[in-house]
């Protein structure tokens, strides 16, 4: 053979390189260079996978005379200062754990790095009617399953029509390459740019620069598996505005990502709190009005161990006030969400993508969940969790799907302008005679888009927030006569006397209350307190409850005319006197907050009271 075709694999993949018979070892480590982008003391290059072997071009020697073969194999790895993951390449390898050339490298969410660590594999006991081998033996009927095993899911109670994202990523790196070559693209909807051959859009488009039609599939997994409410506590505090206004609402849901135990490599949304931003809401619509306070409740939430995992809202009739019952008005004959609630959705999955290894964006789908409470089979209130697809997410991001305003269970596929270039988009469809077609989307059925997601509440409740009965007033609630001030503020703490600080202060509203309210913010001395609150730790709180700040917050109270007696018994007011008369005092004429140790307001010169 003249010419020789030597495979390299490194950490990136495997590349095939020709060499001459007669080729010596420096000029075929040159052209490995080249074809890795590697400078030439970049890498190193070994005959065998545990790093033996090397190859040098020192060596001063052809291919030939060190007996490398047309078609062997040599392992390539990376020069790295600390040794790098090239050190771990088997590991990699043997986990399917290798990410395709061109893929960035992304830290990926906690729970991620859990289950990619995980066997996952679906372990069997011996049937004693069908295995015929001894108790060490393995057959068919009790060798463990692969995650992604549709017959398994399918037998679940009740069944699983969607595996989980991490079997389905176990079934894409499966097989003796273990997804060396596997790379979840993104769908993209715009034509791609840097095409010189014609004229731009509408003038002018190729094959290169086209994006391909979509045809719309149901998506066999979703990135979520489960949703749970730590309580159901949670839920009636955000079904009151509903009860008390007959209005819908809208709220976030803050929480975090878990495993899920029942669905193999399954991951659950729990939800610890509901913040409810600024909104217009009437009983068949509501508006979103811009949050000021977004970005701080995002970071408030993170000190404390959560984050945005999703978000509510209400689709209530009342039928009978006397019974308590709601209209059962979403099911199979109507639908399960709108189009322009899909549309919705979409936006904010788009908005909190999911970071993914095997992805070259660095994110591939959202773990952002959507759950509507709404009336069940039973008119009694439910709680429905859904997602939609990344189909779906790539349509609305690239503003090609639009909602028909007759039927809310249609979409509609915009059509090619001067402005934009849209795809065609399909669906398939069975016809009256029972075959398979192919429909063109305008308009379109949006259950090709929607993901269901079981929502549940656990049978022991949990409480990552304490739960009084006399709660500090939710946000945003002015229309009810539920204000956020001093007032309710100081009304709550004479409410709650438990000894424990930590279970007083440990509530999520008035924790957003402490940070956000605009007589005296704690942005920037609050986190030790909500360290407390995160660890559950009374010492760093009572720590926290001595500072000058807390000391200033009692004063404000003292003020508003609302009797603090019995703060005392667990200590609220047990500030030293020295304390309470050097803090900050506010105006009760116009709340300006005045310097320690005066005795007039210097805004309006009015007296201390």
């Amino acid at each position: 053979v003249a010419e020789r075709i030597i495979r390299v694999q490194s950490p990136e993949g495997v590349k095939r390189i020709t060499a001459a018979k007669r080729e010596t070892v420096a000029t075929f480590l040159k052209k490995v260079a080249k074809e890795f982008g590697f400078r030439n003391n970049g890498f190193s290059v070994y005959v065998n996978r545990n790093r033996t072997g090397e190859i040098t071009a020192s060596q001063n020697k052809s291919l030939h005379l060190l007996k490398i073969k047309h078609g062997d194999m040599l392992f390539l790895f990376p020069s790295s200062p600390a040794g790098s993951s090239s050190e771990n390449m088997d590991t990699s390898i043997s986990q399917g754990l290798l990410r395709p050339l061109g893929v960035p490298h992304v830290v990926e969410d906690e729970i991620d790095q859990y289950l990619i660590k995980q066997d996952g594999k679906i372990y069997r006991n011996r049937d004693q009617q069908l295995c015929r081998h001894g108790p060490l033996g393995k057959c068919v009927h009790c060798v463990p399953l692969e995650p992604f095993d549709e017959d398994y899911l399918n037998h679940l109670e009740p069944p699983v029509k969607h595996m989980s994202f991490h079997a389905y990523i176990r079934k894409l790196t499966g097989g003796a390459d273990k997804g060396k070559f596997v790379a979840l693209e993104n769908i993209s909807c715009k034509i791609k740019s840097g095409c010189e051959g014609h004229p731009p859009w509408p003038e002018g488009i190729c094959t290169k620069c086209q994006p391909s039609a979509i045809t719309l599939n149901r998506q066999k997994y979703r990135h979520v598996d489960n949703i749970m409410f730590e309580n159901h506590t949670l839920a009636d505090r955000f079904l009151d505005f509903w009860r008390k206004t007959g209005n819908q609402h809208f709220g976030y849901l803050y929480g975090r990502y878990t495993e899920h135990k029942d669905i193999p490599l399954g991951i659950r949304a729990e939800v610890a709190a509901i913040y409810e931003p600024p909104q217009i809401g009437t009983q068949n619509s509501l508006e979103l009005l811009e949050d000021p306070k977004a970005e701080v409740v995002d970071e408030i939430a993170a000190k404390l161990g959560l984050r945005k995992v999703g978000w509510i809202f209400t689709d209530l009739v009342s039928e009978d006030t006397r019974k308590g019952t709601v209209r059962y008005s979403r099911n199979k004959d109507t639908y399960f969400l709108s189009a322009e609630e899909c549309i919705t959705a979409g936006n904010f999955q788009n908005r909190h993508p999911n970071i993914c290894r095997l992805s070259p964006d660095g994110h591939f789908g959202s773990k952002f969940v959507t759950v509507m409470a709404t009336g069940g089979p039973d008119n009694q209130v439910h709680f429905e969790g859904y997602q939609v697809s990344n189909q779906c997410m790539a349509l609305v991001r690239d503003e090609c799907l639009l909602p028909c305003r007759d039927a809310p269970e249609l979409g509609y596929a915009k059509e090619s302008s001067s402005e934009q270039y849209v795809p065609d988009v399909f669906y398939k469809d069975i016809d009256k005679f029972g075959n398979e077609i192919t429909q063109l989307a305008r308009p379109l059925p949006v259950e090709y888009l929607i993901i269901d997601i079981t929502t549940t509440f656990p049978k022991d409740p949990v409480y990552t927030f304490s739960i009084s009965q006399n709660p500090f007033p939710i946000e945003n609630r002015d229309v009810l006569g539920e204000t956020q001030d001093f007032h309710s503020l100081a009304t709550y703490l004479s409410q709650n006397t438990s000894s424990v600080f930590l279970d007083v202060i440990s509530d999520f509203h008035l924790l957003l209350f402490l940070v956000t309210n605009e007589v005296m913010p704690l942005q920037d001395s609050i986190s030790l307190l909500l360290e407390a609150v995160r660890t559950r730790n009374e010492e760093l709180a009572q720590t926290w409850k001595k500072s000058e700040q807390w000391a200033t917050i009692e004063q404000l109270c003292s003020t508003v005319g609302v009797p603090l007696s019995g703060l005392h018994e667990y200590g609220a007011m047990g500030s030293s006197t020295h304390a309470a008369s050097s803090a900050m005092w506010a105006c009760q004429h116009c709340t300006f907050m005045n310097q320690p140790g005066t005795d007039h307001c210097e805004m309006c010169s009015l007296p201390r009271t």
